[in-house]
Formats: structure tokens, sequence, C-alpha cells
């Protein structure tokens, strides 16, 4: 229990999302396409068939609307299923395309608490 607990601590606050996503590996060279599920400041949960290592160090790509988010990443963790993101490096455009979204997150979770 204290594992998961643990994992929780590191990942920080994270929010349900939706959005297309693309995962450009080096090793094997090759773009995975992805769906993220969660999201937070450091990083993301995606849901992919495809076998990605801890460590990796991987390029994501995550597409919503009009809007498009891409960043350095580690594969923190695997699970059957998906992998969890840590973003290691990001352009300042980047940065404020997830705030937004982070921002909407929130406020969709304000409202859904007072509902």
């Amino acid at each position: 229990m204290n594992q998961d607990r643990d994992l929780q601590d590191r990942r920080g606050l994270r929010f349900p999302f939706s959005a297309d996503a693309e995962v450009v590996s080096q090793n094997p060279p090759g773009n995975i396409p992805a769906r993220v599920t969660e999201l937070s400041f450091r990083g993301c949960y995606l849901e992919t068939s495809a076998a990605l290592k801890e460590q990796q160090r991987v390029h994501v790509k995550i597409s919503l609307a009009e809007q498009r988010f891409e960043a350095l990443a580690h594969v923190m963790y695997v699970r059957p299923g998906g992998v969890g993101l840590v973003f290691v490096n990001m352009e300042t455009s980047s940065r404020a395309v997830l705030q937004a979204w982070i921002l909407s997150a929130m406020d969709t979770q304000s409202k859904s608490k007072r509902s």
C-alpha cells in the first residue's frame, strides 16, 4: 500500500482529460498512437498498447481541438494498457497550452462538485 501512496505523491494532482496523443520513440523508432486519460502539470497517463519501457525517453504530442502540446518526457511507469509519463522539457507555447487545459479541467471538476 505504501508503494501506491508513494506513486501518488510523485504524480501530483491529476485531472481527468481526454485527447488524442502520439508518442515518438527513438528506440525502437516509430510513431505510436495513444489516448490521454489523465493530465497534470508534471505529466500524463496515456492509454496505449505499445511496449514502452520505464525510463525510456520519448517525445509526446497531444492534440485537442486546434490546440497542440509537445514535450520531451520519460516513461515513469508501465501498466497493462498504458504508461505514465513525466514531462522533462517543453517550449513556452506548449506550457501555455498545458496551463489552459489544466485550468479548464480544474474549473470542470469544481463545477461538478457543486452540482
